[in-house]
């Protein structure tokens, strides 16, 4: 039943992840690594004006946590802070909680991540880009005060 996940929506999102780059000068950067599956990755991100304007990923990890870094690359830029804190407690809860998918037009593709709720064992691995944005919001806002 594990094909489930590997839905060809889901691999074509792993399929198309970003060249890995970083960026020259970052407001923030953060790493996060799934003991579970070995898969790791790597975000800078760069706010102006109180948005993200520029998001680099490195994702050294498995379909899905190149399937979850594609599509967050997809859809951050132009995000405020707030709407990416309500973004990482409507996945942990769609994943860790039975919640439903994230609301807003700009991140419905991230449905597509869904099927994975029912495979435990994965949700480290899928929610690491989200954990690592979060990361960096917080030392953008640690280095504010």
């Amino acid at each position: 039943m594990i094909e489930k996940i590997y839905s060809n929506a889901l691999l074509e999102a792993a399929g198309s992840i970003p060249k890995a780059r970083r960026l020259d000068e970052p407001d923030a950067t953060a790493r996060k690594y799934s003991r579970v599956c070995g898969s790791e990755v790597t975000v800078d991100l760069k706010m102006v004006d109180g948005v993200v304007s520029d998001f680099a990923v490195s994702a050294k990890a498995c379909a899905l946590g190149q399937a979850s870094s594609s599509l967050m690359a997809k859809t951050i830029i132009g995000s405020t802070p707030d709407e990416l804190r309500t973004l990482h407690a409507q996945m942990v809860a769609m994943l860790k909680e039975e919640g439903p998918v994230p609301t807003g037009e700009r991140f419905a593709e991230l449905s597509k991540l869904e099927p994975i709720r029912d495979y435990p064992a994965r949700h480290a691995s899928t929610l690491l880009v989200f954990d690592a944005v979060i990361d960096c919001l917080d030392q953008i806002d640690a280095d504010k005060a």
